[in-house]
């Protein structure tokens, strides 16, 4: 009996160790790394309306994922960029700085980015660690969102991001509540508004809707009189430019500076240059940070011989932002 009892004594031990070696030599259940579908940017067909915008500007992925960002608009750029935590931002055209391939990986160490895109281009970032990053757009101040990278299985699909890419997008495009039927510029035959535009904020972040037109663009006036041009949107940039387009857009031509702070210009004929340079609203006032002056939001031009002076926004022209002053006698 004491002899059987061994035997089957040392069978199960042998048997245990089977099923452990067994499990072992199994390979263990890997996560399937996922690339994840984004866009960036949208616009309207006539490309008057922008929305400056990841689309959606929140996502949730698992560590070893990736996103494929898609850049929409057919001339309106942005850059998708992750930073250190506390890099200092740098204008688009020098990076974070430079540019990284696309497929690049990002962890927090070293930022990432694709340079200015547009047309359709597509850009990959990679996420080898848990965490959550922002991402930002170096064109567009205020356009960012965030990656949510986990350690377990996120909670959302491909579908849920593609709807709600889709509802961002169109909230974005299809809001009428900055109508220009009662935008405060038409109050006058003389003023034009330079821009207008509106921030929205998610759970992810800011994003905007912007339109890249001068409103009431075409001005029929008489010699000596003065028009005046406001730039009403929040975050973006315009310029008023007429003649001579400089090199930097951002440059200021021929104008001077009027008590209230708007500058001011003059021509004489179609073939005077004079420019805006950049008229934007100023930086948001921060606690802990200086008191910032009032931004440079509006140019006046006096038009002293007849004539059509057609002008543009040096940024946007490529979107049709472009106008026209018809003087008379």
């Amino acid at each position: 009996m004491t002899t059987h009892h061994s035997t089957h004594g040392a069978r199960l031990r042998a048997g245990g160790w089977m099923l452990v070696i067994a499990a072992l030599l199994l390979p263990s259940v890997v996560h399937a790394q996922v690339v994840w579908q984004g866009r960036v940017g949208a616009e309207t067909n006539d490309q008057a309306t922008q929305a400056d915008a990841f689309l959606p500007n929140e996502l949730w992925i698992m560590e070893g994922d990736s996103v494929t960002w898609k850049f929409g608009p057919q001339n309106e750029i942005h850059t998708l960029t992750l930073l250190e935590p506390g890099q200092v931002r740098l204008p688009f055209n020098v990076g974070c700085p430079g540019t990284t391939s696309s497929g690049s990986s990002f962890d927090g160490t070293a930022c990432v980015n694709s340079g200015p895109l547009a047309n359709g281009a597509t850009y990959t970032v990679k996420f080898p660690a848990a965490g959550n990053y922002k991402f930002v757009c170096l064109v567009h101040t205020d356009m960012n969102g965030v990656v949510h990278v986990l350690s377990t299985a996120p909670p959302h699909d491909q579908t849920f991001y593609d709807d709600l890419a889709a509802d961002e997008e169109r909230a974005l495009l299809s809001d009428t509540d900055h109508s220009s039927n009662r935008d405060e510029a038409f109050r006058s035959n003389t003023a034009v508004t330079a821009g207008a535009g509106e921030l929205v904020a998610t759970g992810g972040g800011l994003q905007y809707r912007t339109i890249v037109r001068f409103l009431n663009g075409t001005v029929h006036i008489h010699v000596g009189d003065t028009v005046e041009w406001t730039n009403t949107d929040p975050t973006e940039p315009h310029t008023v430019t007429f003649g001579t387009e400089p090199p930097n857009p951002m440059t200021q031509m021929n104008v001077t500076t009027d008590a209230d702070g708007a500058l001011h210009g003059t021509i004489n004929s179609p073939s005077d240059s004079v420019s805006s340079g950049f008229i934007a609203a100023q930086l948001p006032d921060r606690i802990g940070s200086s008191q910032l002056e009032p931004g440079t939001t509006r140019i006046r031009i006096t038009f002293m011989h007849e004539g059509t002076y057609h002008y543009i926004c040096a940024l946007h022209d490529v979107d049709g932002m472009v106008g026209m002053v018809v003087v008379d006698k």
